[in-house]
Parts: structure tokens; sequence; C-alpha cells
């Protein structure tokens, strides 16, 4: 598809690097004559320096034949205004970033209704989803939920003293009451869909597939209790540690804010007469231990910048923290973090990326399925895509055994009636179902895709 990127930051940049890879071409646009130069030279992408909200600019950019714009802008407001502008010259979708808080449920409908945009993403408020997912179940590394809410991808790594450690994937439905799917492994630097004769080792990066419920069923057969989080302390008064903060208040959580600019701490204050928002330094380690960081149930390190974060974190593990949170924009610091025992980590730009991404393929239906949400697992290495099942598809009805699927594929669920479905070589896809595709090293856009 051609596709314009209005506002080429962190998080746009992100995009532009993921539309490419995904094969689209791509027409970046910022005002930053240096930004435009440096994406020119990494990508294959046109580059035009100007406002995205300038009609010239975008007749530039040739907004009347292009297939969609996503405008990220610092500006709600431009983006919002680009997006209205390159609908009207003839873009057939548009996507905005708005991040202003002011900006209620309602009063984003009516602006999507009367502005044409397609669709609104706040990667602020998504990061809160994320990081509230990752508190909800503090034994997993990673929890990615799909559209029905009851189903789940939970990412752990097995220990050394697992009874996971050297079990047969065939095996564990005789071992375990629970029903569960292990969909991925990551082992080293390779990922795997794996098949029944698959033996799991301690240090597998292992993500499961099942409802809510038989997930947590699994953790307590594997003896990994659930330990309930009540204290957090969050370093960093962004606006993501503010949408986090709201949804911890408002089930009973004790929250802590800790940043050093007063005038920030004084308007969360304000905001959030619940929370504890301390005004300090969050690298003192004098002033986390005054805040009695040895008896917090979970730390969430939001800073603006990477390295510190993964210093608090690291800083929060050794003080025996039982969960730890690390947000890190930088891919290549990822690994760092790792090394050093910071497992959960949360990447807004990866975040925001994935859902473009699975909105770009989203467009670009076939008669036979539409996908609803896309992951990337296990270290980018596998994708979770959810399809809508439709009318036109080939193998309707047909029992999985009969089906010829590709390497690395898997079907990991399906979502029937609300119901969730383990899939089994007797079930079979019906009109109107959602199904949960696994795919490792290669790109599914629709169902037909997965066969043979």
């Amino acid at each position: 598809m051609k596709i314009i990127v209005n506002g080429c930051g962190k998080i746009g940049s992100t995009i532009l690097a993921n539309l490419v890879a995904e094969g689209h071409d791509v027409t970046a646009i910022d005002t930053n004559p240096e930004v435009i130069q440096k994406l020119t030279n990494i990508y294959d992408v046109i580059g035009v320096c100007g406002n995205g909200a300038d009609s010239d600019v975008l007749t530039e950019a040739n907004a009347k034949n292009n297939d969609l714009i996503i405008s990220t802008a610092n500006s709600d407001e431009i983006n919002m205004l680009c997006c209205f502008l390159a609908k009207r010259m003839g873009t057939k979708n548009t996507v905005a970033r708005v991040r202003n808080p002011e900006y209620n449920d309602k009063s984003l409908a009516f602006l999507r209704q009367n502005l044409e945009i397609s669709l609104i993403i706040n990667p602020e408020l998504m990061a809160s989803h994320e990081l509230f997912n990752a508190l909800k179940l503090p034994s997993a590394y990673k929890i990615e939920p799909f559209s029905v809410r009851n189903f789940e991808i939970v990412e752990f790594k097995i220990k050394d003293d697992s009874v996971l450690d050297g079990l047969k994937i065939a095996d564990l439905r005789n071992k375990f009451k629970s029903k569960f799917l292990i969909c991925a492994v990551q082992r080293g630097e390779e990922a795997y869909i794996p098949l029944g004769n698959f033996v799991l080792r301690s240090g597998d990066k292992v993500g499961i597939t099942g409802s809510v419920n038989e997930i947590l069923h699994f953790f307590n057969e594997l003896g990994i209790k659930r330990t309930a989080i009540k204290k957090v302390m969050i370093l960093g008064a962004s606006k993501t540690a503010v949408y986090l903060a709201k949804k911890l208040c408002q089930i009973g959580n004790s929250v802590t804010i800790i940043d050093k600019d007063r005038q920030k701490c004084e308007e969360i204050s304000a905001e959030l007469p619940k929370a504890l928002v301390v005004n300090g330094d969050g690298s003192s380690q004098e002033l986390l231990i005054e805040e009695g960081i040895s008896n917090i149930d979970a730390v969430v390190s939001l800073t603006g910048l990477d390295e510190l974060n993964i210093l608090i974190s690291s800083y929060a593990s050794s003080k025996n923290v039982p969960k730890v949170i690390t947000k890190i924009n930088r891919q290549e610091l990822i690994p760092l973090a790792e090394h050093w025992g910071l497992d959960t980590v949360v990447s807004p730009r990866k975040t925001i990326s994935n859902i473009v991404v699975g909105y770009a393929r989203a467009l670009e239906n076939s008669k036979d399925s539409s996908v609803e949400t896309l992951y990337k697992l296990m270290d980018d290495k596998v994708e979770a895509l959810e399809f809508t099942v439709k009318d036109g598809l080939d193998f309707l009805n047909v029992a999985f055994k009969e089906l010829k699927l590709k390497e690395n594929i898997l079907i990991a669920g399906i979502i029937r009636d609300r119901k969730t479905i383990i899939p089994s070589g007797e079930d079979v896809l019906l009109s109107g179902d959602k199904v949960v595709i696994l795919a490792a090293n290669q790109r599914i856009n629709n169902l037909s895709d997965i066969i043979r």
C-alpha cells in the first residue's frame, strides 16, 4: 500500500521502519530536514520536509493517491488536522496520534466522526494497558490479550527447577489438567512453533495460550504462586504513569509516584488524590529506601531515559522487589536489560507500531478473513494474529487434522460465542469465529496464507 507517515520522531520513525519492512510504499513528512535526510538515507522512502497540516506539503506527498496516512507529530491538533486534510484530498484511511488526557472518549468519538479519522491512537494510554496487564499476573513477563478479553498469550521463562525442564510437548496434557497450549518457544536466538516431540529446557522463553482462568490454573499447577500486587512504586511522572496510577487506584492499590519535576508533581497530586506523589530524584537510593522500596510489591520505571530505567530496575531487583517492570524504547538496550535479569520490558513505540502494522494489514482484507489484532512475540521472531473468519474461507468446516499447514504455523485458539477453544485435530473453523494464528519467521496477511 501507499502510506504517508507525518511526524517522524521516536514513534513515527519506528512505525515507518516497520511499514517499510512490511513492503509498503512509504512517504515520510517532517518539519526537520535532518530527520528527512536521515530517514531517506537509511530506508527506501520518499521524504518531504514540511508541516503535514499544510495542503501544499500533502500535495507534494501525493496524498490524493495514498491508501493511508499516519500522523504522529507532537501536536494532537496538527495530527487531527493533517488527517482531515489528507482525507479531503483523497487519502482513503487516516490514523492520528492523540495524547492529551483532556480528550475523553466522548469528545474523541465526536472528533473521529466529524473529522473522518479512521483510527485514533494514544501511545501512553495503550502502554498503561500493557503495564496493568503485566501487574495483573506478576509471574509472567508479558501478557497479550485479544479482542474477546478472555484469551491471552502469556510469556514466561522456564526456571532450572521447573517440572517443565526436559518435558516433551506431547506429554503436557497427561501431566497437567489445565487446558492450555504451548504455542511458541525461544531458545537463545532461535524461535520455534513447537511440535509434539519438542523437548522443553530450562532457560527457554515460552508462550502459552488459553483463557485467563486456565492459565492461572496452569501456573498454580507449576507451583508458581500468584503474589497479589498491592503496593506499586512508579518512577517518572509521565502521561503513562498517570494513566497507570488511575487504573491501580481504582482497584484499591497503594501507589507512590516519584519525579524530580516539582510542577509535574503538583499537577499530578491534584489529579490523583489517592496516590502519594513525591518530588525527588528516583535514581537516589536513599530516597527509594526512605519511600519504602523494600516493602513494595512492584516497581515500574517510566522515566524518559532508557538507561536510567534499567539502573533503577536493577536496584529494585537487588532489593528483592517481587515485580519489576522497565520501560525501554531503544531495541538495542533490551538484551542488556535481560542480561541483568530484567525480563519484563515494555516499549510504547513497539506497542503502537504493532497496532499500526496490524491496522495496515487489516486494510488489505481478503474475502475470507480480516486481521483484528497483531502482536510480535519472542523478540519479534514470532507473530500472533487474530482473524475474524468470513464466509469465503476455502476450508470452513474442515477438520484441522485434514489441513496441510505451512511449517512454523500454529492454530493457537478459537473464540466462538465468547467461549475459548484450545483446538485439537477434530476442531473446525466456522464463519464468524475469531481465530488466533502464530507464525514464526514469516508474514501472514490472511487465513489462506497458512495453507501450503
